[in-house]
């Protein structure tokens, strides 16, 4: 089993839902984003364009971030998924350097929401998860998938243009969609 992710872009109306469900679920710290919408607009009145590309992590198959990595902190796991051993984690920033989406953040330290007000108690609990001076980033909410969900950003999706599954079961949902809607890998 491999997991991957398929993302209809003719289905992204840009709403941020995904990024706002993964920060909710990862309970990131304030100005740390594991998913970002990039938007972009295109001609001109009255034929005007907006479109949107969601940046997840695409958990590439051959990663340059685990290549680069001295401490083997960012390793794939045997389902495809790349995860970073925070603990392992030097934060040397080779990883961040390496990606070619630019999806990876460095955790310069763990800021709350409300400055000089101190951690709210939501934020002393969900935020021990996370460690200053190491770098992280989207792991398909492996916590949520353990358990038999989708990620959190799949599940959130309103215009329903994110499917989660096997890449290697060619009768799985994204296999069928990638085979019909001619599917690629942004950035191959």
């Amino acid at each position: 089993m491999r997991y991957g992710m398929v993302i209809d872009l003719k289905r992204c109306i840009g709403c941020n839902g995904c990024s706002v469900a993964c920060k909710a679920e990862n309970a990131t710290p304030s100005g740390i984003w594991w998913h970002k919408v990039i938007q972009s607009e295109s001609g001109k009145f009255p034929a005007a364009r907006r479109s949107f590309l969601p940046m997840p992590c695409m958990n590439c198959e051959d990663a340059p971030c685990e290549d680069v990595c001295p401490t083997g902190a960012t390793h794939k796991r045997a389902d495809g998924i790349v995860v970073v051993d925070y603990d392992k984690c030097m934060g040397c920033r080779y990883c961040e350097t390496a990606c070619p989406y630019g999806v990876r953040i460095f955790v310069d330290g763990i800021k709350g929401y409300y400055p000089g007000k101190g951690l709210t108690p939501y934020e002393q609990v969900n935020y021990a998860k996370h460690q200053p001076g190491v770098v992280e980033k989207c792991n398909f909410c492996v916590d949520r998938i353990a358990q038999g969900k989708e990620p959190a950003c799949v599940a959130t999706c309103p215009g329903y243009a994110r499917f989660f599954g096997d890449l290697d079961d060619p009768n799985s949902e994204i296999s069928r969609m990638i085979a019909q809607k001619h599917g690629h890998q942004l950035l191959p």
